[in-house]
Order: structure tokens, then sequence, then C-alpha cells
């Protein structure tokens, strides 16, 4: 069982979740404003101001500066994965949610004008982020990782 307290008290782990968790509600939170309805499966979808994606992995390299030094392993690690999960959220994701729109529209056109049978498909299209939603996932993450290393340690 000592597995199970070392793994829900472990502060790299509490700081991601967090920070995760911290941008989901605020997504959520920002999308039933906009909207004007409460769409509680932003809790846990893709896209959407801010990043999940970016917080998470921001507050994890972040913290592993404060706690290791920017010269450490475990900083260098976490660092490259957050490069990569931006990048990639601001790229292909985004890229393949235009995409969708695109799709999505194309299929309603083909129904409207009658021809073949289409398969019933709506892909999904919150799946990337704008820079802007990327830079406030980072926001998040970074100011999440300071309060919970000062928690912590």
């Amino acid at each position: 069982m000592d597995w199970l307290i070392d793994l829900i008290t472990n502060p790299f782990l509490v700081t991601g979740v967090s920070s995760w968790f911290i941008a989901q509600a605020a997504k959520t939170v920002i999308y039933a404003i906009a909207n004007k309805k409460l769409d509680l499966t932003r809790m846990y979808g893709d896209g959407g101001m801010p990043s999940g994606h970016s917080a998470t992995v921001t507050s994890l390299a972040v913290f592993a500066a404060l706690v290791h030094g920017t010269a450490s392993f475990e900083f260098a690690i976490s660092a490259l994965l957050a490069i990569i999960v931006c990048h990639d959220a601001m790229g292909v994701r985004l890229e393949t949610g235009k995409q969708a729109m695109v799709i999505n529209e194309l299929i309603k056109a083909f129904e409207v004008f009658g021809t073949e049978q289409l398969p019933e498909v709506k892909l999904k299209e919150f799946v990337g982020h704008t820079p802007v939603q990327v830079m406030a996932g980072i926001l998040v993450g970074a100011i999440n990782a300071f309060i919970m290393y000062h928690l912590f340690y």
C-alpha cells in the first residue's frame, strides 16, 4: 500500500494533475460563459482555452526546474516534453481540427444535394489549440508550479 501513498503524494504528479484540472475547469467555465450553456464534457475534452496539455507539461517542467535546477536531467526531459506537446497542440492537432470542420461541412453539403448516403460520422473539431490558448495553458501551469513548490517545499 506504500506505493499508493507514494503515488498520490508525489509532488511532481500532484503538480501536473492539479494543473490539468485547473486548466480544464477554467476551460469549462470559459466555454459556458462564451456559449451561454454548461457543457461538462469540456472538463475532459481537448481543445479550447486554456490548453490543459500545455498547463500539465509546463507545470512539470517548471516544478523540475525549481526542485532540481535547470541543469538537471529531470528538467531537460520535462522541458523537451513540454516543447513537443505545446508545438504539437498548435501544429498537427490544430490542423486536424480545421480539417475536421471542413470534412463535416462537406458531409452536410453532400446530404443537402441528396447524393449517395454518407456514413453517420461527425468528426471531432476540438482537438488543437491556437497559440493564445497554448500560452494561457503555459501560464496556468507555470503559476501552479510555483504555488505547488511553495506548498511542498
